[in-house]
């Protein structure tokens, strides 16, 4: 029955949620709007929109299929919100902070601000708003008393 409550939950489904609005909003904003970097930077620019595409599609389906398991879900739960809130940042932030660190630093596949003189910034603020964004996801799950999160905790 823990299983079954555990697979049941918001969790996952706005983690899902998280994700694809980090990577869309990263894909709307960086690379369409200020077009500081495409998702792969080391190759022509034709190649840069090619891989634009595959993680706008990628992101976008995350995005879909957690909202639509998201619906499905909300009416089972107590405190749907915070719970939900809780994901949402979860994901975003986690995906961010794997973004920046892992993409950007150590395989170097772009940069945040592609041709700055100086990444330093751009990568600080990057990163630390993604931190934040993890904590205050964990700290709202830990409030909301999840199974997922504590085992054996009651529900608040």
């Amino acid at each position: 029955m823990a299983n079954e409550e555990s697979s049941r939950s918001l969790l996952w489904p706005a983690v899902l949620v998280g994700i694809g609005v980090a990577g869309s909003l990263d894909e709307i904003v960086l690379h369409q709007l200020l077009r500081w970097h495409h998702f792969y930077d080391r190759g022509s620019q034709a190649a840069g929109l090619i891989a634009d595409g595959i993680f706008h599609l990628g992101s976008t389906s995350a995005l879909v299929i957690g909202l639509v398991l998201l619906v499905q879900r909300w009416r089972t739960e107590r405190d749907p919100l915070r719970q939900s809130a809780a994901g949402i940042l979860l994901g975003a932030g986690g995906f961010n902070l794997y973004d920046g660190i892992v993409q950007h630093k150590l395989l170097g596949l772009h940069q945040v601000r592609a041709g700055a003189a100086n990444n330093l910034p751009y990568d600080l603020v990057f990163i630390s708003v993604a931190a934040v964004m993890l904590l205050v996801g964990l700290l709202l799950l830990r409030v909301t008393g999840s199974p997922s999160a504590a085992p054996g905790r009651n529900r608040s």
